[in-house]
């Protein structure tokens, strides 16, 4: 008796499926790293950006454009200075001096709703590099995650 057979017999469909998982456990994995890598170099562009305003608001208090208490260090008293603007001194209509158009958010940081100023952690002029700690102003910015890059440094290290 000859059988004109159509379609999959069962084994071929499992046989099939076999390869389907297995060709899907090896994307997952890729497919995290990717995801990280994208956080990654938002992160670095992120620390680039808020260091740059922090760097201008420091050269702009040295050319006198920005008034400094006489004993401060001559950076901003907080993160959120750089993107709503400070007086202008050498302008006489009060016009205010922008550095940054919106302040980056820490890609790593869990809350998506804190405001982007909270997702980082700030280190004032007057503390160590080895330990760093908010003070009266705002020398450098680092990342709250205690996760660890691809390269094997700590996201906060960065």
């Amino acid at each position: 008796m000859s059988r004109n057979s159509r379609g999959f017999s069962l084994i071929e469909l499992v046989v099939t499926l076999a390869i389907l998982a297995l060709l899907a456990s090896m994307a997952v994995p890729f497919a995290q790293l990717v995801q990280q890598r994208q956080k990654e170099t938002e992160l670095r562009a992120a620390l680039r950006q808020i260091r740059t305003a922090l760097d201008a608001y420091k050269q702009n208090v040295k050319e006198g454009r920005i008034e400094s208490p006489a004993d401060g260090s001559g950076y901003p008293p907080d993160l959120d200075v750089l993107w709503q603007g400070v007086s202008d001194k050498t302008k006489p209509d009060a016009s205010k001096l922008y550095l940054i158009r919106r302040l980056p958010r820490d890609p790593f940081y869990p809350d998506t709703a804190a405001p982007p100023a909270s997702t980082w952690g700030v280190r004032s002029y007057a503390s160590p590099p080895d330990a760093p700690a908010p003070g009266r102003d705002v020398f450098d910015v680092y990342s709250l995650s205690s996760q660890t890059g691809l390269n094997g440094i700590p996201y906060r290290e960065w």
